[in-house]
């Protein structure tokens, strides 16, 4: 498989956006810590996390190609296929079947969600945000309408509560908060 480095580098090739490098890392931590407590590779999970939305800034306009274009941005890298499907699947361009394809569609949208809730009490860091502020910003439904909630509720398909799922990726981007920002 291709080293973080390697990865890193791809990112830095083919994204601008500092938001969605932020994105990428924070997706990657979240996938890492579903790895560590499910009992898979982390390694694995982790680099399907951060090579998820390489594409995103060339399909952004044209997103039914987001997910394809990656994979085949990705086809000479030493990559194993869970990686490509859990990209496909993130995108629903494939279906959710393994362990790994149901984690990364519910951790996408995790990660904007907490930054959101972050970021709506001024001068707040992830550290000063808990569960509890999370779940009831879940329920409104005005706040950070792109984090699809059936998204991230579709955590209860590899076991988890949604408050379990929430704690576990807060945690996640807290221990990465100097690389976010946050």
């Amino acid at each position: 498989m291709i080293s973080r480095d390697h990865a890193m580098q791809l990112i830095m090739n083919n994204i601008q956006s500092k938001n969605l490098i932020k994105h990428v890392l924070a997706t990657e931590a979240v996938m890492r810590a579903l790895a560590e407590r499910l009992g898979e590779n982390e390694d694995v999970w982790a680099m399907a996390g951060l090579l998820h939305d390489l594409d995103y800034e060339f399909t952004k306009d044209n997103f039914d190609q987001h997910g394809l274009k990656t994979v085949s941005m990705l086809q000479n890298e030493d990559l194993p296929d869970e990686v490509n499907d859990a990209i496909l699947a993130h995108c629903e361009k494939k279906d959710r079947v393994k362990l790994i394809e149901k984690a990364i569609y519910a951790a996408d949208p995790v990660t904007g969600f907490i930054v959101a809730a972050v970021l709506i009490r001024k001068g707040s860091k992830l550290s000063d945000i808990d569960v509890d502020f999370l779940k009831n910003r879940f329920k409104e439904k005005s706040f950070a309408r792109g984090a699809s909630r059936e998204q991230m509720a579709s955590c209860s398909e590899f076991g988890m509560s949604l408050e379990d799922f929430l704690s576990l990726s807060l945690k996640a981007m807290q221990e990465i908060s100097v690389d976010l920002g946050l």
